[in-house]
């Protein structure tokens, strides 16, 4: 009776869920719960910021739970009087990384402000939020309540003078569409154009891109430009720091390559002259450089050879939550995913029961689980170009640093990017001589470990540089994502 009992009231639960209405306990505007994300590896509390309602309501009004149980945090919205959840969304911070990064293992209590936007409710409700634990469950480990009346809650207009907005591709409805913003950073008021000419170029790279390319009209995608002080963005290891809009750095979490910024608030500030349901931050910068959080936001530089590669992967992890599936880079975190615990990124795998994959319907006729494939060379040279790459970025920061002659720069940066592109074409070659080549499998080398955690195919533009499709797999992925905002 008791199993009978659990039974009926999660059937009460799915079925209040699928039959949730919009209209019953929103209103077509946004709000904003700015808070604080505070702690280390071992602990961990959030207290409220700001409350801001502005502007329509860019999200779906059709699929308010999110099922993709995916992200190491989850935010629910509870009606109040009923206890019903009527929104959710699974996400990853910045904080979690910072947790797992040597300060955070070391206790050093770092805080970070984070934002939850959801649509403004008509009564009250409990906001929620819920983290992974060590098996991946998902625990609640704050709550609040929040009255949409309250007198506190902020209706600032959103205007600012010295903000532009354009729009390369609209095409219409917010609610039936995927909304993507991209900010502007590190452009001088003189480099609006510059600005212009960037979004436009890499827009025409977007689509490009399949699963982008034949969905184009299910996209709205804004351009939000407002003039920083001074060009470019922070490089702490070469000792160069400017004055920008959004605050970006390079050498975040100490990797030399990840580009981001600590930086909430400004940016959804600027975000918010439009509605949008992602958020792109374009950076003014010839470095190779970039980074993606899921259901937060990503960024990358404009000018380097690998821009195209660059912006798609990005989205990769902030619109979709793919995981990195390389594993022979440095990266600022430890432990990231772990061989014991299957991950819940739609593109990896722990291999904990190889005749159930999470992809088994994408697998290759016949195909071996795991699948063998010639690791021990690829491992070899990548690893060796590891060491070079590392001196390489030395010694071009040792030279900013201490103020070199230009041609002197220029000259070990370009030593560097010749390097760099001839890399690539390694790693396409031999990858493409492969006999797995265009299989879908289970290849092990993902997520950062060289073993025990799994990709699906030998390569995709989430496992190595160049201008590449996504695997099957996380094309897939990619177009579920876009579903649950367009139908």
């Amino acid at each position: 009776m008791k199993t009978l009992f659990l039974f009926v009231l999660l059937s009460i639960s799915i079925l209040s869920q699928s039959n949730l209405k919009f209209d019953d306990y929103f209103v077509d505007e946004t709000l904003r719960i700015d808070y604080f994300h505070i702690g280390d590896a071992k602990t961990e509390m959030v207290t409220i910021d700001k409350l801001f309602r502005y502007g329509i309501w860019a999200g779906s009004i059709n699929h308010l739970i999110d099922n993709f149980n995916n992200g190491k945090y989850y935010l629910k919205i509870y009606d109040y009087s009923s206890g019903n959840l009527i929104y959710s969304k699974g996400f990853d911070t910045f904080f979690g990384e910072y947790a797992t990064g040597e300060d955070g293992m070391n206790g050093i209590v770092k805080s970070f402000h984070e934002s939850a936007i959801i649509p403004v409710p008509k009564n009250k409700i409990a906001f929620a939020l819920e983290k992974r634990n060590d098996k991946n469950e998902l625990v609640e480990f704050f709550r609040t309540l929040i009255d949409p009346a309250s007198i506190y809650i902020i209706k600032d207009k959103i205007a600012d003078a010295s903000v532009e907005i354009f729009k390369p591709v609209y095409n219409g409805d917010p609610h039936k569409k995927v909304d993507i913003v991209v900010l502007a950073e590190g452009y001088t008021k003189s480099e609006k154009e510059k600005f212009v000419s960037d979004l436009n170029k890499f827009v025409g790279y977007f689509f490009e891109q399949e699963p982008y390319k034949s969905q184009k009209n299910n996209f709205n995608i804004y351009g939000v430009f407002k003039p920083s002080e001074e060009s470019g963005t922070d490089l702490p290891g070469a000792d160069i720091f400017v004055n920008t809009i959004l605050n970006t750095t390079f050498w975040s979490l100490g990797s030399e390559r990840y580009l981001m910024t600590e930086d909430n608030l400004s940016m959804r500030n600027l975000a918010a002259h439009v509605p949008y349901d992602a958020i792109y931050i374009q950076v003014n910068h010839p470095r190779y450089g970039g980074g993606g959080i899921y259901n937060q936001y990503c960024t990358y530089t404009t000018d380097n050879q690998f821009a195209k590669y660059l912006f798609t992967h990005e989205f990769g992890h902030s619109f979709t939550g793919l995981a990195d599936e390389y594993y022979t880079s440095d990266v600022a975190y430890n432990d990231f995913f772990k061989p014991t615990v299957e991950p819940v990124e739609p593109n990896i795998t722990a291999l904990m029961d190889p005749k159930n994959i999470k992809w088994k319907k994408y697998l290759s006729d016949g195909i071996e689980i795991p699948t063998p494939w010639e690791k021990e060379e690829f491992d070899k040279f990548s690893y060796e170009w590891l060491k070079e790459r590392n001196r390489l970025n030395s010694f071009v920061s040792e030279l900013k640093r201490n103020r070199a002659p230009e041609n002197e720069i220029k000259a070990a940066e370009e030593e560097y990017a010749m390097k760099d592109k001839k890399q690539s074409e390694k790693v396409d070659k031999y990858l493409m001589s492969s006999k797995y080549w265009n299989k879908v499998g289970a290849f092990e080398g993902a997520g950062y470990q060289p073993t025990g955690i799994y990709r699906p195919m030998i390569d995709c533009i989430m496992f190595s540089k160049g201008d590449k499709p996504f695997c099957k797999v996380c094309e897939e992925a990619i177009k579920e994502v876009i579903g649950s905002y367009t139908k």
